[in-house]
């Protein structure tokens, strides 16, 4: 189904021109229902009018001020030409609201109507005038939950896509930043708004991304989630590739290196594509602090994430098939502590995964009053309980609260989540062929990471295909006064050495075909 943009005439059935047959008809389309409101009036005491608006969805205030009062006043019948339009003289010389349009279909009145908008019908006129009086109660802007500040803006998206629009240009104060907005959802039609920055943003990427929104078919969008997973290039893949966040800077810098962000209306998390692997275990805490602070942290993410990836495996290998390479004294230890343990390393690590991660599963639902109990339960049960009663051992403890520390120093959620499925895919391969099986995976790995792309852009960029230019913002960070290139996926004027390494690369070779 084509999608609807915003102030496009709309196809479908015409308006009859009679006040009660409208009323009556859209009563019965939306079930005569409670919170429908209609209001017949004499419009500036000259002509019969109705004003329909859906109860909740509107700011009675301004309702009444801007709109009821302006319609209600007396004028004097000589101010209007007999020849005029008669909506057309109420919206340029009577409405008080900025925002106002002429429509003629019930398409368009529907999608008004239903997104807060007051509707005026004139008795014999076969179109209506939409009046913008919105007025949702809605949260307000606070700081982001999911992405927690250290320094820098405490600012955080909301659920209203208007909103998320203007912290975005509060930040890009230039006329570059483009807007492009349609619904999507053949019940919803929720609202899509596509940003980027003229002359940064890759052309090849736009046209990409509104191909593949064009061909979403599907009743609601309640979520980004949602066009997150119609959108990307590969499904069958634990790794995001497609970056979100809930801060308004994160993503303005984004646009700033030539990407392009989706803000979904209904939810504070804003896409960003094109992904690559290095920025999610980037924080925007990095560029708000000195560069050798900063790449000195980023290093210890990378640690964290082959801890997170890793560090079970390795416990199971080492203890099932590589004992050699221990110390004596830690042999000696580990056999002590493991001589009650009736399971072997494998099934040990296996238990202790899944009960953490059901922890973790009900600490994320659980009611707040109640958390703090849970979690002194969950500590005793795993810590102490289990050690006490031979079913693990404590150096499988200290393992897990390790891996488990280290998968929260992975700023996003999306590669995360990756991590803890493949830690599993690990520790069966080392429980089955021990430091070769880890190898083995590792090696998988590498090549499905070299397969990924990102809307025609490799995800492994700038490691695979190495790009020099791009290495200043990746595993280190550079000082600022070295970082004065984009991406080569954005744009360039012509005779930049970007454009010479994005043909030498080409990167878009292996864009999805539709």
């Amino acid at each position: 189904m084509p999608k609807k943009y915003i102030g496009k005439q709309q196809k479908g059935a015409i308006l009859t021109g009679s006040i009660s047959d409208q009323i009556n008809k859209i009563q019965k389309d939306l079930g005569k229902s409670d919170d429908f409101i209609y209001k017949k009036l004499q419009c500036l005491q000259l002509w019969s009018a109705a004003v329909i608006y859906i109860d909740g969805l509107v700011d009675p205030h301004l309702l009444q001020n801007s709109l009821l009062q302006s319609l209600l006043h007396k004028t004097d019948a000589a101010h209007f030409e007999p020849t005029s339009d008669r909506l057309e003289y109420l919206q340029l010389n009577i409405l008080t609201t900025t925002h106002s349009n002429v429509f003629c279909s019930y398409d368009e009145l529907y999608e008004r109507l239903l997104s807060g908008n007051a509707i005026l019908f004139l008795e014999g006129e076969r179109k209506g005038l939409w009046i913008d009086v919105a007025g949702l109660k809605e949260r307000s802007i606070g700081e982001p939950q999911s992405h927690m500040v250290v320094r820098g803006p405490m600012e955080g998206f909301s659920e209203n896509i208007r909103t998320n629009i203007a912290l975005l240009r509060k930040r890009i104060q230039d006329p570059r930043l483009w807007l492009e907005t349609q619904k999507i959802g053949k019940v919803t039609h929720t609202s899509i708004a596509i940003v980027y920055i003229k002359e940064i943003v890759n052309e090849e990427v736009l046209a990409e991304l509104r191909e593949r929104l064009d061909r979403i078919d599907i009743d609601a969008i309640l979520e980004g989630e949602y066009i997150e997973e119609l959108i990307q290039d590969k499904t069958r893949t634990p790794f995001p590739t497609v970056f979100n966040s809930e801060r308004p800077d994160t993503i303005a810098a984004g646009l700033l290196e030539g990407r392009v962000a989706i803000i979904v209306d209904g939810t504070p998390f804003v896409l960003l594509i094109p992904a690559l692997f290095v920025q999610f275990l980037q924080a925007p805490d990095d560029y708000y602090q000195r560069a050798d602070i900063s790449s000195l942290i980023r290093m210890l993410r990378y640690l964290a994430f082959f801890i997170a990836l890793l560090a079970p495996a390795l416990y199971i290998a080492l203890s099932t098939f590589h004992v050699e390479m221990l110390p004596t004294n830690l042999i000696i230890n580990l056999a002590a502590q493991r001589e009650g343990v009736p399971f072997p390393a494998f099934f040990e690590a296996l238990m202790m995964e899944l009960t953490y991660e059901i922890l973790r599963e009900a600490g994320v639902r659980i009611p707040k009053t109640i958390g703090q109990a849970v979690s002194i339960v969950g500590t005793l049960v795993i810590g102490q309980a289990a050690v006490a009663a031979g079913i693990i051992s404590a150096a499988m403890v200290i393992i897990v609260s390790i891996t488990a520390i280290s998968s929260y120093v992975i700023p996003e959620n999306g590669l995360s989540r990756a991590v803890r499925i493949l830690r599993f895919c690990f520790m069966f391969l080392a429980s089955s062929f021990g430091v070769f099986g880890i190898w083995l995976g590792l090696m998988a790995i590498l090549l499905h990471l070299t397969t990924l792309k990102s809307f025609g852009v490799d995800y492994m960029s700038p490691f695979g295909p190495y790009v020099a230019s791009d290495m200043k913002d990746s595993i280190f960070r550079m000082p600022w006064k070295r970082m004065y290139t984009r991406p080569i996926y954005s744009e360039a004027d012509e005779g930049n050495d970007r454009i010479r390494l994005r043909r030498r690369y080409n990167l878009f070779s292996g864009r999805r075909k539709p």
